[in-house]
């Protein structure tokens, strides 16, 4: 076998073992994003609630303070607790991964 042959080989052999490792890392990095969109989801959801819970907070204050004549309607009520439970339904539904 020449020399020019045999480099050949080991060029190739070389290459093979370059494309391994570069889809072995590409696996590792790929579960990386993974989990960092999953802590992201999760981080998302915890600032939703804690905002949610905040609003409610301030919203219980405001009511607590306005003059007890005002009273809201029965349809606004069903609409703010229709609108609480479609919030509360996406932040705690089961994620379509």
């Amino acid at each position: 076998m020449n020399p020019l042959a045999s480099r050949k080989k080991l060029l190739i052999a070389e290459s093979d073992l370059n494309r391994a490792q570069l889809a072995q890392e590409w696996q590792a990095m790929s579960a990386d994003a993974h989990a960092l969109a999953y802590r992201a989801g999760t981080l998302r959801s915890l600032a939703t609630m804690a905002l949610t819970l905040a609003a409610s907070l301030v919203s219980l204050r405001q009511k607590s303070a306005a003059p007890a004549a005002e009273k809201t309607s029965w349809l606004q009520t069903i609409l703010k607790g229709a609108q609480l439970a479609g919030s509360l339904w996406s932040e705690f539904r089961t994620p379509k991964n």
